[in-house]
Formats: structure tokens, C-alpha cells, sequence
């Protein structure tokens, strides 16, 4: 006779993800389906001595009498887990289980940090700079960071209008929870990064997201943003260079924008420019708080991880008006405090690399380009697939429809954004993002940050499996 304890855990062996079904990739494991361990009654509580994590999660307390509330915040239910950080680590885990997969998921530079950077974080060790610094940062990152906004993006800050924070998701959440209250509407473009919508769903504010069209390059139309405007709009979020397009606002669009901002006091702006050294000409980035009229209300993020390929050292940056500022750092002082002092001394360093990062990111720089041509000339050789060239970042959005209907042997129909990412994981073991993530069910996501051979490889793989897609039936 045995007794069963149900309690929820991550599914079992990713090896054994390729093998249960015919189709085993058709949809990615439920990390929160209960399991179901079964033991012997004789194996009695007080004679294993089961742990009370295990009673927790089963719904029990220790003396296994008295239920527990296993409820969360409404506010968290509401949440979305990350789908990009959910393929990146199902795509990790196949790697090690022997299976390989090509990872072009993940938004991560493949480049190791410059060297004169991690010189600079091992100093810092070596030195005894391992204690906690200012809430703020340093006064010295704060000091290279104003030098930089000024000298590069034409903006002037003082250090106490400077907040340096465990990387640019950090100032983003912080900026939206500081501002909005329940009632509020975010306006957020799509396509969009995962996480702009939940952080908006984290303030109890309501995203609002405003469609934009491939023929457009995926840039927002401004005749567009003025209709959605009205008296509950708090925060329009922008992100230039885009995750996930690479699109690049320019600056008379900006400017666009800016009037129409400039007529609803009440509507501030987050401006996201973690891209903005990864850009390709005749393309130019322009931070919006420049505009005229737009300082005073605009929260510039912008941080270390992208074009340094600092993604590990989590740094990142806010600027804004001081008022907003004390906000923003009174949410960051009663959870992380903060950011590492190992990292801002590394920060530090990669401020001094010169104008832009210096050589050492203008050679990163040119070879995403590098690898961005050979992609697009690529996918032009596939038929009914549609590309909007990307100004920046390391990413291409690519509009894939065209082939939804089609039937593939031994798999099933592909229907939307996420069966042909599963399609292209189980047929050619090339792990992309879906659209839907990014609020636009007609493209994939696919990550260039990777070496030209590894796309190559990958391109081959793709082409493979869409040779496998038959057409669907005409209706």
C-alpha cells in the first residue's frame, strides 16, 4: 500500500524531452505541473522524517495537521514568467544533456569583457573593495556617468540625479513602480521587451500597448500615440535601439513624439538606450531627455551589459530629475541596496575606454553588422518571409507568417509564433523566441550575438527544417 504526496517541481530530464512523444517539443514543460512521488505507508513521517520544505510545498505544515495557505499576491499571479529567460534555460539544459541545440535566444553578448574591465573587477578584490558602497553608487561612477551623458548624449546631470542599480531591468521596475498607482495606463509600443507589460502589472497599473507595423519598421506612429492618450496615461515607454526590432528611432520621429507628449503634463517618459552603442550607420542614436521640454520628465536607463558584454556584473544606470530619483532610490534602499562594488569599479573602467566604449566596443560593434548582413541576406533567399533591416542591437524580427497553416510529418500544424519556434527546436535544434512574447504572434526572434560560424551553422539547420513545412491546404 503506498501513500502519495503531491508537490510541484520542474519536469524531469531535459534529455528525455526529445524522446517521450512524437512531437515532444510541442510544448515547452510546465514548471509548475504537481508531480506525484509515491511512498510505502511504512515509510511513516516520524520515521523518515520528511522535511518540512517538502510539508510546505505539499500544503502541510510539519506536524501534518494544519493546511497552509499556499496563495500568492494577486499581483504576481497576474505575472508572466519571462519566455526568453524560459527557452534560454531549456535550450541550456539540452546542451547538458548532451543535445545540440544552437542557442540564439538569449540577448547576451557572446564576446568576453573587455580585458581593461575585468582587470579593473579583480583589482577591486585583490584591494579589499568589497563593501557596500552608497545606495546611489559610488561617488566617482556617479561623476563618470553625468561626464558621459553629457559629452555623449548632449544631457547635463549632477551626481545626485544619478542612481546606479544591479543592471537596467532594476531602473526600469523602479522607475514604473515610482510613478504609477492603480488606475494608470502604460503605453508600451509593441513590438516590446518581455518584461515592459509585468512591470506595469508589478505597480498595478495597466499596460497599454500601441501596435506598430513591419512596413513602419516597427516605429511607433505618432498620430497613433496621440488617439490612446487620455487622462489616466502616466508612462510611455521607448526603447532605442529596439529589443526586440533594432529598430532606431530617429530624431525627427522623436521629436514627433515629443510635441505630442509636451500637451499632457501628467505623461512622463522611460527611455530605454541599453542599445545605444550597438548601432549601425547611417543610423544615430538620440536620448530623448535631450529633447527640448522632455528633461524634465524623461527616465533615461541605460547601463553596462550590452555593449561592454558585461551582462554577468549586473550594472546598471538611472538619470533623471532629482525628485523622481529620491523615489526611485527609496524602492531600491529597502531591497537590494546597492549595486556591487566589485562591478561599479568595473563600471568605472569601461567609462574610461573613451568616447562610445573605444575600440573595444566599436570591434564588437562591427561584427554584429558582420553577422546582422549575412542573416538578412539569408532569410531574403527564403520565400514569403518578410525583414525589417535592424538599425541596432543584436536581434532580427522576422515576419514568419506566411507559413503558419503548414503541416509537418510527425510534428502537426504550425499555428503561430511558438509552434514554429518548437518546430524549429525539434527539427533543426535551433532555439528562437517567439513573437507573441514580444506582443507580435507574426514574427520570431532570433538573437545575432553569436559567432558568424555558429550562425552558418544554424542558417543550414533552418533551411533544413523548412524544407520539411508543407504548404497549407487551400479553403
Amino acid at each position: 500500500m503506498e501513500a502519495s504526496l503531491s508537490f510541484r517541481r520542474p519536469s524531469s530530464s531535459p534529455s528525455s524531452f526529445f524522446s517521450r512523444s512524437p512531437n515532444p517539443l510541442r510544448s515547452l514543460p510546465d514548471l509548475d505541473a504537481p508531480k506525484i512521488l509515491s511512498f510505502p505507508m511504512s515509510w511513516s513521517r516520524k520515521r523518515c522524517h520528511i522535511s518540512a520544505e517538502m510539508g510546505v510545498k505539499s500544503g502541510l505544515s510539519p506536524d501534518s495537521t494544519t493546511p497552509v495557505d499556499l496563495s500568492v499576491s494577486p499581483r504576481v499571479s497576474s505575472l508572466k514568467p519571462s519566455k526568453t529567460m524560459a527557452i534560454t534555460d531549456q535550450a541550456t539544459a539540452l546542451v547538458q544533456a548532451g543535445v545540440p541545440v544552437i542557442r540564439l535566444a538569449a540577448g547576451e553578448p557572446d564576446f568576453d569583457t573587455p580585458a581593461a574591465i575585468a582587470e579593473a573587477g579583480i583589482n577591486a578584490i585583490r584591494e579589499g573593495y568589497t563593501r557596500y558602497t552608497p545606495n546611489a553608487g559610488t561617488l566617482e561612477l556617479r561623476k563618470a556617468i553625468c561626464h558621459k551623458l553629457e559629452v555623449e548624449n548632449g544631457l547635463s546631470y549632477t551626481p545626485d540625479q544619478i542612481l546606479v542599480s544591479n543592471g537596467a531591468k532594476q531602473c526600469s521596475l523602479q522607475a514604473v513602480v515610482a510613478v504609477c498607482s492603480p488606475g494608470d495606463e502604460v503605453l508600451i509600443p509593441a513590438p516590446y521587451w518581455v518584461s515592459y507589460p509585468e512591470m506595469a502589472r508589478l505597480a498595478d497599473a495597466t499596460p497599454v500597448i500601441l501596435s506598430t507595423n513591419i512596413s513602419d519598421d516597427f516605429l511607433l506612429n505618432p498620430d497613433f500615440l496621440a488617439s490612446k492618450i487620455n487622462e489616466k496615461s502616466r508612462l510611455l515607454i521607448l526603447c532605442s535601439p529596439s529589443n526586440p526590432t533594432g529598430s532606431v528611432y530617429p530624431k525627427k520621429l522623436l521629436e514627433e513624439i515629443a510635441d505630442i507628449v509636451r500637451k499632457h503634463p501628467r505623461l512622463l517618459v522611460l527611455s530605454d538606450e541599453i542599445y545605444e552603442h550597438i548601432i549601425y550607420p547611417p543610423a544615430k542614436h538620440t536620448s530623448f531627455a535631450s529633447l527640448p521640454g522632455m528633461w524634465e520628465r524623461t527616465f533615461t536607463v541605460n547601463g553596462f551589459s550590452k555593449a561592454f558584454a558585461m551582462t554577468g556584473w549586473r550594472l546598471g544606470y538611472l538619470a533623471c530629475p532629482k525628485h523622481f530619483l529620491t523615489a526611485c532610490g527609496k524602492i531600491q534602499s529597502q531591497s537590494t541596496s546597492g549595486a556591487s562594488s566589485i562591478s561599479q569599479k568595473a563600471g568605472l573602467a569601461a567609462l574610461g575606454l573613451g568616447y562610445a566604449g573605444g575600440e573595444a566596443v566599436s570591434v564588437m560593434v562591427k561584427a554584429f553588422q558582420e553577422r546582422r548582413d549575412f542573416l538578412i541576406e539569408s532569410f531574403k533567399e527564403l520565400e514569403g518571409v518578410k525583414i525589417s533591416e535592424p538599425q541596432g542591437a543584436f536581434y532580427l524580427f522576422i515576419d514568419f507568417s506566411s507559413y503558419y497553416g503548414s503541416e509537418v510529418e510527425g510534428f502537426g500544424t504550425i499555428k503561430d509564433s511558438e509552434s514554429l519556434c518548437r518546430f524549429f527546436l525539434d527539427k533543426g535544434q535551433v532555439a528562437l523566441v517567439p513573437g507573441d512574447a514580444f506582443g507580435d504572434d507574426k514574427c520570431i526572434r532570433i538573437s545575432y550575438a553569436a559567432s558568424l560560424s555558429t550562425l552558418q551553422e544554424a542558417m543550414k539547420k533552418i533551411k533544413e527544417a523548412i524544407g520539411l513545412l508543407r504548404a497549407p491546404a487551400a479553403v
